[in-house]
């Protein structure tokens, strides 16, 4: 007979997998590549710097195409980050200390969108996504962070700088506003993840051969 102790260690290791898996797999479905599929034949990871966000996707079909596919990673991120933590608040999930299901979900989304089961673990950078489950965990840090992004893009012409800067921004927003500590460590831990996917941006940058966005 498993003691009660190993039982609830069971179960919240099995509640946490399961979270993982499913919100991997939403993160895995390739909004921008099955866009452009769709759109020209084209596979979007051969094209430009090969990512399928959406900075990449506006290569292939321009501007329209870049901030729909911009809010479709960002809805996509925000899903099961929002679907975890109403299951926990209405009893439909056992709850959880720390607020960590919600967490668990944003992580998992985050890496599913970079690392897609479906494209042999290939995929973009997880910015849109990123943001998306911040807006879901908090959504005045989320809408802050996305009107920062919009006006350092702007303003400098690099997607890549404004992505990286609100991603770094995003665990003392969360701090300021409050939040639970789990959100505050997702948020750094969000922002070392991304800033690593743009490593090879940022050495573009260090010698001036980035893409503008216009």
């Amino acid at each position: 007979m498993l003691s009660n102790v190993a039982m609830i260690t069971i179960t919240i290791i099995s509640k946490a997998l399961m979270i993982a898996a499913l919100s991997y797999l939403i993160g895995s479905i390739p909004t921008g590549y099955l866009i452009v599929k769709s759109k020209t034949g084209k596979d979007i990871r051969e094209v430009g710097s090969g990512s399928t966000g959406a900075t990449n996707v506006k290569r292939v079909l321009g501007k329209k195409w870049f901030f729909t596919v911009m809010l479709l990673d960002a809805i996509k991120g925000a899903l099961p980050v929002v679907f975890f933590r109403f299951a926990v608040q209405h009893g439909i999930m056992s709850p959880d200390l720390y607020d960590l299901s919600p967490v668990i979900a944003a992580i998992f989304v985050i890496i599913g969108h970079s690392k897609s089961v479906f494209l042999d673990f290939k995929g973009g950078k997880s910015v849109a996504s990123g943001v998306g489950t911040i807006i879901a965990l908090n959504w005045q840090v989320g809408l802050i962070l996305a009107l920062i992004w919009g006006i350092i893009t702007f303003v400098t012409k690099y997607v890549s700088v404004g992505s990286i800067i609100v991603l770094i921004l995003s665990p003392f927003f969360m701090f300021c506003f409050d939040a639970p500590v789990s959100y505050i460590v997702y948020c750094a831990i969000a922002a070392v993840y991304v800033t690593w996917l743009h490593r090879e941006n940022i050495q573009r940058l260090i010698k001036g051969e980035e893409n503008k966005v216009r």
